[in-house]
């Protein structure tokens, strides 16, 4: 059970003096900060925040311990979206877009947090400090569930920001008017046009420091007292170079102007920081409270121009994978919900819903159709009803442009529908003989399956293959020999160059050997459900796959995510169906001589881990 912590004020505000980015407010904030504070201690797995909490814009900071974060969708999941270790800091995303926190967030072990007051918290977000802080919360790491700051700094023009119009005044008009412009208009500044082209801006912040600090008279003319001149951006300039420009100057606004000079608003260094983020919430928010299917499928009309957007803001491909796979996943969970509404005789809380494949490792891409499998409880037997519900959930999801596995592998099939035990005891069956009833390739789909609605525990795959590398080293070795079987593609040196139209699978023939010996190499070291790179990473413990095979092989995935992604989004502007199967014309020079490059690298590394296997050396490098 928690309970609240006694600790003098002194303490906490010595404590916040060494945690960014709340050292950069003034003592005297931070003393009212620290008096405000309820700080908690939690036991393992106790929640931080609770239902009352959620609206009130507070903020947590970690004291000591570490909290696991879940985003709303994957809160059934065993796999935390996040983790804010001592120091860091929970609903900062909440609080800047004036929202209640979403997360679920949990301890890890004991954890004592501070819970502070978001009013006293916002002012360090005008400041740089603030804004650096943001800017560290893009995330980069490779699989991972994107923060809530994910793919807002990149290529995005500061233009495609501009949704309103400027406040504009004279510049005689006294400062009391213009703070009762800005109040009108809900904005922080107002803009005063001045000769030669250029402009003065009067902010909020001048409102503090150069009228209330300075005990000038509201009576005053805003000229007197606004800056001039100001900086100016065009609106073609990138966003993050604005940024940084923003933040080199201290300042928080900047007048952006089109080709012929003319205003066409301000940029905020926040909205810059909250602008996808808030259209990623809006978008799975929309999805969830979809009341009918045909509602839903209107909703999932927002995910190709989302990705699109996303891309062309300079994402980086896995960070964009991520955030479609969470939307998909999201799609899922309400199609599954809409179809239960149709289906009284199926048991809620009885019954799990399993991702497979490339959106269970948070690497789905426009193109990517749905896999799936569901277990159910032991004492729940109608497995009719199951297959029915499954197949509805599917109709749902195909109307939503996510097609249904081609080969088969779906919760409406018998093969992919049976309760917990009988999935155990399958996948026993598949460590013991691989190579019946295709074991091999049943436990290489079911190793990726994640829950995304129901019960975690239902999913009892993973229990039977978990010890594969120390119960079950031929199965284990049957898993490498199938990956290496998957030959990248061998033509790529008389074909890449080629002016004929010749085609590649960018998937099945250059990722997918890579996606498996990635499996394999997780298998190898004891790590299941994992992202390519994750798994590739894992693997360096084993003999077989070197370090520096592993970073080649992360290397080479994540540019041919990168092409994938590109190829894609180009194909969606053109008004075309998003396909992996691309003629090789369609490549530039560059392209084309990438992705020789790349099934060099993959043929390499594959040929000396088949070299090392066949010396004798297998997973733990000892010899067989």
């Amino acid at each position: 059970m928690s309970e609240d912590v006694v600790l003098d004020s002194g303490g906490v505000a010595g404590f916040l003096s060494a945690t960014p980015p709340l050292d950069a407010l003034s003592a005297q904030e931070r003393a009212q900060l620290a008096g405000e504070a309820v700080i908690t201690r939690l036991a393992d797995g106790e929640a931080a925040v609770d239902d009352a909490a959620r609206a009130t814009g507070d903020v947590w900071v970690v004291m000591a311990g570490q909290l696991l974060v879940w985003a709303p969708e994957d809160a059934p999941s065993d796999e935390p979206t996040d983790v804010v270790n001592t120091g860091g800091l929970l609903g900062v995303a909440a609080l800047l877009l004036g929202e209640p926190i979403q997360v679920t967030a949990r301890a890890n072990g004991v954890c004592t947090v501070l819970r502070v007051p978001g009013r006293l918290v916002m002012p360090v977000f005008s400041r740089p400090e603030g804004v650096r802080y943001l800017a560290g919360q893009v995330s980069t790491v490779p699989g991972a569930v994107p923060a809530p700051f994910e793919g807002i700094l990149g290529r995005r023009a500061v233009g495609d920001l501009m949704h309103v119009g400027p406040v504009v005044v004279s510049g005689d008009i006294s400062v009391r008017e213009a703070a009762r412009r800005m109040t009108e208009s809900r904005s922080s500044y107002v803009v005063v046009p001045l000769a030669g082209g250029e402009y003065g801006i009067f902010t909020d912040g001048d409102l503090r420091s150069r009228v209330v600090a300075a005990d000038v008279s509201v009576d005053a003319p805003v000229r007197t007292v606004m800056s001039a001149p100001v900086r100016v951006v065009s609106e073609d300039r990138v966003v993050t170079t604005v940024l940084v420009e923003m933040l080199e100057h201290g300042v928080r606004h900047m007048p952006v102007v089109d080709g012929r000079g003319r205003l066409l608003g301000v940029i905020d260094d926040i909205e810059m920081m909250a602008a996808s983020t808030r259209r990623t919430f809006e978008l799975r928010r929309t999805i969830a409270r979809s009341p009918s299917a045909a509602a839903l499928v209107e909703a999932s009309a927002g995910v190709r121009p989302l990705v699109v957007d996303l891309v062309h803001a300079g994402t980086d491909a896995v960070t964009t994978s991520g955030i479609l796979s969470v939307v998909i996943d999201c799609l899922a969970r309400r199609a599954l919900e809409l179809a239960l509404a149709e289906s009284p005789g199926v048991h809620r809380p009885r019954f799990a819903w399993i991702s497979l494949g490339s959106v269970a490792r948070r690497e789905a891409l426009p193109s990517s159709d749905i896999d799936s499998a569901m277990s159910w409880a032991d004492d729940d037997s109608v497995a009719a009803d199951h297959l029915r519900l499954a197949k509805r959930v599917h109709e749902i999801l195909d109307a939503c442009a996510l097609p249904a596995d081609t080969n088969g592998a779906l919760a409406s099939s018998r093969r992919f529908a049976r309760s917990g035990s009988q999935w155990l005891s399958a996948s026993q069956r598949w460590m013991r003989e691989p190579l019946v009833d295709e074991g091999l390739i049943m436990s290489s789909l079911l190793v990726d399956g994640r829950v995304v609605w129901g019960d975690p525990a239902l999913h009892t795959v993973p229990l039977g293959i978990r010890r594969m590398r120390l119960d079950h080293p031929e199965a284990l070795r049957l898993q490498l020999l199938d990956a290496l079987s998957t030959k990248v593609w061998q033509r790529s040196l008389r074909t890449l160059l080629s002016p004929r139209r010749e085609t590649v699978d960018l998937k099945g023939q250059l990722l997918t050997p890579i996606v498996n010996l990635a499996r394999w190499g997780g298998l190898s070291v004891g790590v299941g459900a994992a992202s390519t790179p994750a798994r590739l990473a894992a693997a360096m413990d084993n003999d077989l796959m070197t370090a520096p095979d592993s970073r080649t092989l992360e290397e080479v995935f994540l540019q041919l995510q990168r092409v994938r992604m590109q190829v894609q989004v180009d194909q969606i502007d053109a008004g075309r169906t998003p396909t992996d199967v691309i003629a090789l014309s369609d490549f530039s020079s560059i392209d084309r001589r990438l992705l020789t490059d790349c099934v060099r690298e993959v043929a390499a590394v594959q040929k000396r881990i088949s070299t090392r296997l066949h010396n004798g050396v297998f997973a733990t490098g000892a010899a067989t």
